[in-house]
């Protein structure tokens, strides 16, 4: 609890902090990518500066509700720390942005299976700062690619 505290300290929002000139939908989907980066990395440290320091709730797939900041960076470390995690890769992000929050809807394949995820983020002194992860299995399977028959293979489906 105590390293979590002095982390908190630290102003990881000057990471996520984006040009006026970017959009806020530019601007909510770069801070996706930085989580799904943080998160393939297994850095901790950036994803603890991903969250939001309070009002925030996650729903890791087959987990319980996880509600404040301590509960879901805990949560993140067991994951990041695990060494059978599969790769996650994040597809068709696409953002829905009003005001100072916004969500961003994407596909997670993880270990083969596709995810439905939202992450919301709000805008916090000029950064956005995630508040809430859902990500549920999808009853599809995963097309990773597909032959064209032309002997080459494009990208397939993700549901």
């Amino acid at each position: 609890m105590l390293r979590i505290l002095k982390r908190a300290q630290i102003d990881f929002g000057r990471y996520f902090r984006h040009s006026k000139a970017m959009t806020d939908d530019e601007a909510i989907l770069a801070a996706n990518t930085a989580y799904y980066n943080a998160f393939v990395a297994g850095d901790y440290d950036r994803m603890c500066g991903i969250w939001a320091e309070d009002q925030v709730s996650c729903i890791h797939p087959g987990w319980p509700v996880l509600l404040g900041r301590e509960a879901i960076l805990e949560s993140y470390r067991s994951i990041l720390n695990n060494p059978n995690q599969a790769p996650i890769k994040p597809h068709n992000a696409t953002a829905l942005v009003s005001g100072d929050d916004g969500r961003v809807f994407c596909i997670e394949v993880v270990g083969g299976m596709a995810l439905a995820a939202t992450n919301w983020f709000r805008r916090i002194n000029g950064a956005w700062r995630m508040i809430h992860h859902q990500a549920s299995p999808i009853a599809t399977p995963v097309e990773t690619e597909a032959d064209t028959g032309n002997g080459r293979r494009s990208p397939g489906r993700l549901n």
